[in-house]
């Protein structure tokens, strides 16, 4: 039997938890040591630390202080593991905690956060999803019923000081372009808010104020949230301190390609059991710039899909030059359009993009001026039928069951 090396109790406070942290820095001390070929269990959070509850408000997703965020397990030292290596990383299985069978998905307010979609969806919503074995369904979405992959949706190796202090430059520098943008550009370091594990003293205020925000995915991997890092998976990950500095958290019940909602998967409280091993001098062998990875074996297994084109002409009609960006946003805004004839209201559909295992394909990045981007959605995951056809679609939903909302204050 694996150890487990880090456990969480969801009725503690993360912050009182000195074996998770909130922010990237290489000063942040390793919290447990395993040896190259060791495999061990990891606890996580969900990653706002609780603060999302399984009820009929959206008050929380409103409120919440996305600063506090993500609260990560580790980091985990590797003997032997040094700059210039790769970190190879086994994900053996995955799953929920015993005592939290749920997860919730979300639309932040765009004064906070705000997402993909965020002109057309401004204010908090959330769904909750309740797990029955390998299956969830929601109250707040009825219809729908699918398997789920769970994935680790962050998950990444601690920075050096000269990769640090490139992530700060440039996104300051983009803040900088447009300081008054709602959402903004980027997360600028935050001391106020930051848990960094085990560092003390002065030594934590200095690397609070320079901690690197996890929102985004960077080199070292981060919250790349990869719908197909789940059980069987392998991930290269590029050293850049010694012992390497694994952590992880943001555990996804079941995601979208894109987590196009932001709080956009079901998120979750959960385990992850892994191996891990070392390529000496791995970076320049293979040439990597990113972690590389082999996706999991095991996926839902959907063989009837629904495909929604986008291209790059936006929903006010103004064409942009092949990004794909618009293209994919065009293909949802369409699927959420189509499932509204049955009865979903937008934000429902939206929910269900965000949560389903849907795929997102880039499908044209050659014809000028329009990329095409598509969306797959399985049928199968329905209670009825959403195919075209000359009869025209039948209304699942009457209305009455609707998703908590809780409008700007």
């Amino acid at each position: 039997m694996a150890d487990t090396l880090i456990k969480v109790d969801l009725t503690q406070s993360a912050f009182d938890n000195d074996m998770v942290h909130n922010r990237w820095h290489p000063d942040i001390p390793m919290v447990a040591w395993v040896n190259p070929g060791d495999d061990f269990i990891i606890e996580t959070y969900d990653w706002t630390g609780g603060f999302i509850k399984n009820d009929d408000s959206a008050d929380d997703v409103r409120d919440i202080d996305l600063s506090i965020v993500h609260f990560l397990s580790g980091p985990i030292g590797v003997k032997g593991a040094e700059p210039g290596d790769l970190l190879v990383v086994d994900l053996l299985d995955i799953g929920a905690k015993a005592e939290s069978q749920w997860g919730f998905n979300g639309f932040f307010s765009k004064n906070n956060g705000g997402g993909f979609l965020t002109d057309h969806f401004p204010e908090a919503q959330k769904s909750i999803w309740d797990f029955k074995g390998m299956f969830t369904n929601s109250r707040h979405v009825p219809g729908v019923n699918f398997a789920g992959l769970i994935h680790p949706g962050l998950i990444g190796c601690l920075p050096d000081k000269s990769l640090l202090d490139t992530w700060n430059t440039r996104e300051v520098d983009f803040i900088a372009t447009n300081p008054t943008r709602v959402p903004p550009l980027a997360n600028a370091p935050f001391a106020p808010t930051a848990h960094m594990g085990r560092l003390k003293g002065d030594l934590r205020d200095s690397a609070a104020a320079t901690g690197a925000r996890t929102v985004p995915p960077r080199e070292h991997g981060g919250n790349c949230d990869i719908k197909d890092l789940s059980r069987g998976s392998k991930i290269y990950f590029p050293v850049y301190v010694d012992g390497a500095g694994l952590s992880m958290g943001d555990l996804h019940f079941s995601q979208g390609d894109g987590e196009i909602t932001f709080c956009g998967a079901i998120e979750m409280a959960g385990w992850l059991h892994l191996k891990v091993d070392v390529i000496k001098d791995g970076i320049a062998k293979y040439g990597i710039k990113s972690p590389i990875f082999k996706p999991s074996p095991i996926t839902p297994n959907y063989r009837d899909y629904l495909i929604f084109e986008g291209i790059s002409v936006d929903e006010y009609g103004k064409q942009h030059y092949l990004d794909v960006n618009v293209a994919y946003r065009q293909a949802c805004l369409n699927a959420i359009e189509y499932l509204t004839k049955f009865g979903y209201s937008k934000a429902q559909a939206y929910s269900i993009l965000g949560t389903a295992p849907v795929q997102g394909h880039i499908s044209g990045v050659v014809d000028i001026p329009n990329a095409c981007a598509t969306l797959w959605i399985p049928t199968e995951i329905f209670e009825f039928d959403i195919n075209p056809g000359s009869a025209g679609p039948t209304r699942f939903l009457d209305g009455s069951v609707t998703m908590p909302l809780s409008p700007d204050l």
